[in-house]
This record gives C-alpha cells, structure tokens and sequence, in this order.
C-alpha cells in the first residue's frame, strides 16, 4: 500500500500576488512523490509567509505538524529543507515527530537530506543553523539599508499611505488629504475617532485594508496622526532626527503644517489622559447636560422602542430614571427640547460673535527660543564631532539642552492645539438648526457646552399637554 504524504510549498514573500512560486514548489514536490511511488494527499501552503521572523505563525505548517502526529500523512516532501524550516526551534517539533515515529518518509527535492535518520537529522540540523544565520546577515542588510534611505529622506517602498497617490508615494492626493484635514479640524472640535470612523466607512475613505469588513479606530488615529503628514521621516515608528537633532524631512508633499499637526497629536493625546479608556459615544443631544427640575440629577436620552417611522410615537425622551438616582418623575419628548435648545444656543452666539473679538496670537511667542535651543544643541554635538571636547563633556552638557528642548515643544504643540480647538469650536455664528443638527453629536455637544452649562427640564403635570418651552430652562454660562 502506498504511503500516503503531505506536500509542503513555502515562499517568503509574493509580491504579485499570483502564487506561481508555490505553484512550481508543488509541481517538484508531486514529480518526486511519484517516483518514490508515494500519494501526495494534501499540500500544505504557506504563501507570501516568512519561515524566519519568529511573531509570524504559519498555519498550514503548524496544521501539517498536527495531522503528521496525528497520523493522518505518512511522511512530507518539501522543496528544499529551508522551506520547512528557517528557525532550529521548528526543525527540533518536526524531528521530535519523526523520533516517535520512526517509520515516516521525509524527502526534499534538493538535497538528500532525511530527517528520518540519525545522520540525516544532523546534517539537517547544521543546514538549517546556516539558512538561519543567512536569514539573520540578509535581514541585518535590510535594516542597514532602510536606516540609510530613512537617513536621506528617502521613502523605503511599499503601498502608499493614505493622503498619498497610489501610482506615485511623493504626490498628495487631493480627494484623501482633504479627508484627513476635514477629520482632523472634527477631532479639534471634539468629534469622537469613532464618529470620524464609521462616516469614512460608509464614504469608502481611510483606506481599508482588504478584506476587513470594519475599519480599526488605531488606524483612523494613525492617519490623522503621521508625522509623515508634515514631511517626517519615521524609522520603525520614531522620528528620525538628523546629527543636528532636527527632525529628517522626507522626499514628499506635506499635507499639515507643523501647527496643524501638533494641535491634533496634542488634542488627542490630551484627551486619553483626561478619559482614559471611557467612551465618549453619544446619542442625543442632552444626554449628560439636561437635568431632572425637581432633583437636578441628570438625565440622559432614551430612545422609543415602539418608534416607526409611520408612527405618531416620539423617537426617543429625556426621562428621569430612578436608576440613575433620580426621582423618576420628570421627562419630555426628545425632539422639541433640542429644537429649542438648539435655536436659542445659535441666536446666542450670534449676538456674541457681533461684538469685535479680541484678536488672536497667531505665532507662538516662544519659537525664536526654541530655535536657539536647537542650535545649542548642534553647536555641541558639533564640537564633540571635531574634538573640540569631549564625549564626557557633550554628555554632560546635553541632556539638560534636551529636556529644555522637548518642554518647549510641548509648549508649542498646546499653544497650537489651544489655538486651533477654539478656531474649530468657534465657527459656529452663521449656522442654521438644520446645519446644527447635521453635524456629529459630540460637534453638536461642544457648541450646546459653549454656551449653556445645563438645562433644566420640569415637570408638566399629568394628561397630554402641548410643548411648553417655559418648562425648559437653559442655564448659561
């Protein structure tokens, strides 16, 4: 009877896409079954997978182990011995199996190494120690090589990110950058990630990566947030700074201004610390600002399970819950309430905006001392370069420099992000309701907070009544 045997194919990486490595890996392996008189009953196949880099899991390798103990194949036909195994860890799994069970085939199409043999086993073991060190010299080479081209300002290949052109990495495409400082002027005016999200979801934005039916909200973070959208060149995730201890500028059209970028990482990073791990996801309007006229405990939105939209039913109320601590005897309508609030929020800061607003600081005051900082900062590393002093000496002397350096940034990225949080908040003078309500949620919360700190809301008695705006109650600020 003939032994029945696994094939395994594995290429490191397919850039096309099109699997004819494998495919030709495969059509050997079958030849050399044939000739051993051996049935090749599954192929195993680990396409565009890395045998080396020890976080990648090969599934078809790890299922072939797993049917190989269980007996369900006879033996394996690779191509080569370093296509089943570039680490000595996976090769000691595979012989601890062909140790227990010494009557499994085990052929490669190169060489005529089998691991079902003393001999064998040793000799596969010093090949795969070599292909492991030629992994590590070719991956050291990589690295070498990407360091230089990120030290140069140069792009290392690879798909394009968001915000660039897809046929050419150095050109801005119009249609995404205007995506990305649309949501980022969104996050400024306290929009969630999550809103920004789903609304590039449903307009085919953010580039999501195929296959995936949801978009991840680190991604949407990570596009408003690349320091490549000022020109930035990152080397594994860091800004790359040069021996002058300014930042590397890559080879490509900006998308952000310096200001703009700040404002956002700042705005961002600000709010994790302030909420971290609390969500900010909102549904009505007055949910959190709207309070019981009779307890003054807050009342939140709840929609209206028997709401259609053929119905007279109200879509959702304010109601005071008992389980929130409140009395339980106070609630309205959801609708009327914020069509009210709404108006008189946007009639109030319209007469505000009629009077002359102070201007602005447009420039951060600080930015000349920061200059000089950065130039302290080159000056020394310069000396240490020509041996004006010592090693000990820049040492010494830097990282004070250094820490005076990174508290002015971070001055700088609040002043801006201060700056522009309170453009993106104040443009709301010329709005109309149906506007109003056209903006996300947490926009249309923002404009509500900037004028009122609660709302109100009392009891109407018992018996249908007709909407009362006497009972609503803003309370400014």
């Amino acid at each position: 009877m003939a032994h029945k045997v696994g094939i395994y194919t594995r290429i490191s990486r397919d850039d096309e896409g099109d699997a004819l490595g494998v495919a030709r890996q495969r059509q050997d392996c079958e030849r050399l079954a044939d000739l051993r008189s051996w049935q090749a009953v599954k192929v195993y196949e680990d396409n565009d997978v890395s045998a080396f880099k020890r976080n990648v899991v090969r599934d078809e390798f790890e299922l072939m182990l797993k049917d190989l103990r269980a007996g369900l194949i006879d033996g394996i036909v690779a191509y080569d011995l370093d296509r089943l195994a570039r680490q000595p860890r996976d090769l000691e799994r595979l012989i601890e199996i062909y140790d227990d069970r010494p009557r499994l085939e085990f052929a490669t199409v190169t060489n005529d190494v089998n691991i079902g043999k003393p001999d064998g086993r040793t000799m596969a073991r010093i090949m795969v120690a070599f292909a492991n060190k030629s992994s590590h010299d070719a991956s050291r080479r990589i690295k070498r090589k990407h360091l230089e081209l990120a030290q140069q300002g140069k792009d290392s290949g690879g798909p394009a990110p968001y915000g660039w052109r897809k046929d050419d990495r150095t050109k801005v495409d119009p249609v995404a950058s205007q995506a990305i400082r649309d949501a980022q002027r969104e996050v400024l005016a306290g929009v969630r990630i999550g809103t920004i999200r789903t609304r590039w979801q449903e307009q085919g934005l953010g580039n999501p990566r195929e296959g995936t039916k949801r978009m991840a909200h680190h991604h949407v973070e990570q596009i408003l947030t690349n320091p490549r959208l000022v020109g930035y060149r990152t080397y594994h995730g860091e800004v790359l700074h040069g021996e002058d201890g300014q930042p590397v500028m890559g080879e490509w059209d900006p998308i952000n201004t310096l200001e703009e970028w700040e404002a956002v990482c700042a705005a961002l990073a600000e709010r994790k610390r302030q909420q971290p791990g609390k969500s900010l996801a909102r549904r009505y309007l007055l949910s959190g600002i709207a309070r019981c006229g009779l307890c003054k405990t807050k009342i939140r939105g709840q929609n209206n399970r028997r709401w259609t939209p053929e119905s007279k039913a109200a879509r959702f109320t304010y109601q005071c819950s008992v389980v929130n601590g409140g009395c339980g005897k106070v609630g309205r309508v959801g609708e009327p309430v914020d069509r009210l609030i709404a108006q008189l929020v946007l009639e109030e800061q319209r007469n505000r905006a009629s009077v002359t607003a102070v201007p602005t600081e447009q420039r951060w005051p600080r930015e000349s001392e920061l200059d000089e900082v950065n130039a302290e900062i080159a000056q020394l590393v310069e000396a240490e370069r020509t041996k004006q002093i010592t090693v000990t000496t820049l040492l010494q002397l830097l990282p004070a420099k250094e820490r005076a350096r990174e508290a002015l940034k971070l001055e700088r990225a609040r002043f801006y992000k201060d700056r522009k949080q309170a453009e993106a908040k104040g443009d709301t003078a010329n709005l109309t309701a149906d506007e109003f309500f056209s903006l996300p949620i947490e926009r249309q919360q923002e404009i509500v907070l900037h004028s009122l700190s609660a709302v109100l809301i009392h009891p109407a008695g018992r018996g249908k009544r007709k909407f009362d705006p006497a009972l609503i109650e803003p309370v400014w600020r």
